[in-house]
């Protein structure tokens, strides 16, 4: 029953304050029914990083961690021609013929601690990556052998936390930092990466511009949270309160895209297009003519999620785009409506990223597309929204832009430049694919990117007014 239908008509005070008390009780009810970011494994003040440092493995896993120290200094990439590479080729063969002598650990002890088992991912998808790159090619055709030491238990412990055997953006990015001072909180100054494939600061600058990145969008959370958690999105109040958030939330996006612009000031396209990305490629960066991988000891490996890592497996980037409402998959009629080269591009591209996040995180970003409420859907029956949701979509749009450059110089370019193409991630891997059976060079990339920023700017709601 509607308590304040019971009261007459001239209790205006009462009126308004059992009015606000159902709003709270409300509140409360929403707060209940809506999951906390912590069930999501997502940090309050972190983010979709851990709150501090993972663990090292200890026990029956040391080994594990032992062979990791020491590839950083005995192991160099196959293809590496460089005098440096070529002195290690025998220490690297060494320390291959070591993992080849492993048992076949298992996992199950590992399951009572969710930190130990994402450490565990990150030492075995380092160490499977080293593993492969620093290996001859088995044979023309021929798929590379994952040994059954690492394949096994590497797959058991990504089933555990919902995440593709492989290494991915979480093992490089939000599991894999360290801090500057042990006594200081997690923050943006106080985070370093000393376990890179090539050991040079360029890796360690790549993996930290996408921590920030992290890190600058934890106030994004929060916004997206509060939105959901308003009892009424469409009293005074709330509209007021939403158009401020938005405003915030240009500010957020505008210090992400300074964040990923500082990139080229740290990070040099030859030293990442040379020495760093190569280390990142899976099983499928070669095209539908990549031999693969096959993972000893794993029934149907063959279907395994192995692309390698990529900066579209942030889950930071694809909240914003699901809180915004935007289209990545050309489902919805927008306008202007999509061109023949958005048509051309791979629609399922972020959805595919999603499935190399941790299980949580997709969990979390699965929930955001269950919500029934709609943030471009209130702006467009809302005149005072429009302006800055459309700023909003804007600061994204102008994001994707960057993106778009920044791609051009370290990979679009360098790949034409150095013809190439084999060495990458998932994105590589579809330039390959295309240019074998399109002959377009790197042309797909930026049908991707462009693709990407334009189901952005079909999220502006003037396009329509």
């Amino acid at each position: 029953m509607e308590v304040i239908g019971l009261f007459p008509a001239t209790c205006p005070y009462l009126h308004a304050a059992i009015s606000f008390l159902q709003s709270i009780s409300t509140y409360t009810t929403r707060k209940k029914t809506f999951s906390s970011r912590a069930d999501y494994d997502i940090d309050k003040s972190t983010g979709f990083l851990p709150p501090s440092p993972l663990p090292r493995l200890a026990g029956e896993f040391t080994f594990w961690e032992l062979a990791l120290s020491e590839a950083q200094t005995e192991v160099s990439l196959w293809d590496d021609q460089s005098e440096e590479a070529s002195v290690k080729r025998t220490s690297s063969r060494a320390w291959r013929m070591r993992i080849l002598s492993w048992p076949v650990v298992d996992t199950n002890a590992l399951r009572g601690s969710l930190r130990r088992l994402q450490r565990a991912h990150v030492v075995l998808a380092y160490l499977t990556h080293y593993f492969i790159h620093s290996s001859p090619p088995a044979g023309p055709d021929l798929p590379f052998l994952v040994p059954k030491a690492l394949a096994v238990p590497l797959v058991a412990v990504s089933r555990d936390l919902g995440i593709a055997p492989v290494l991915t953006f979480a093992d490089t990015v939000l599991w894999n930092y360290e801090l500057i001072d042990a006594a200081q909180p997690t923050s943006a100054i106080n985070i370093h990466y000393p376990n890179c494939f090539s050991g040079t600061e360029d890796e360690s600058h790549f993996y930290r511009t996408s921590a920030i990145v992290e890190l600058r969008g934890v106030e994004m959370l929060e916004i997206i949270d509060d939105f959901f958690l308003l009892p009424d999105v469409e009293d005074c109040s709330a509209v007021s309160r939403l158009s401020q958030n938005l405003t915030r939330l240009v500010d957020i996006v505008e210090d992400i895209s300074d964040i990923i612009q500082s990139v080229r000031g740290n990070v040099d396209p030859h030293v990442f297009y040379n020495d760093i990305r190569p280390w990142f490629k899976g099983s499928d960066a070669n095209g539908p003519s990549s031999p693969g991988w096959v993972y000893e000891g794993v029934p149907d490996s063959d279907i395994l999620d192995l692309s390698g890592p990529s900066g579209a497996q942030s889950s930071i980037m694809h909240a914003l785009d699901l809180f915004l409402d935007v289209d990545h998959k050309l489902k919805l009629r927008r306008f202007p409506l999509p061109s023949g080269d958005n048509l051309r591009a791979e629609t399922g591209f972020m959805e595919r990223m999603r499935r190399y996040m941790p299980g949580k995180h997709r969990d979390y970003l699965h929930s955001l597309t269950n919500r029934s409420r709609s943030i471009r859907e209130l702006a467009q029956r809302t005149p005072a929204l429009r302006a800055p949701y459309d700023n909003a979509v804007t600061a994204l749009k102008q994001l994707r832009d960057l993106h778009m450059r920044i791609a051009c110089l370290y990979i679009i370019t360098m790949s034409r430049s150095t013809r190439h193409l084999s060495d990458g991630c998932p994105i590589s891997a579809m330039i390959t694919k295309l240019d074998k059976s399109r002959g377009t060079g790197g042309s797909e990339l930026a049908l991707l990117l462009k693709a990407g920023r334009d189901a952005t700017r079909r999220s502006l709601l003037r396009e329509i007014y």
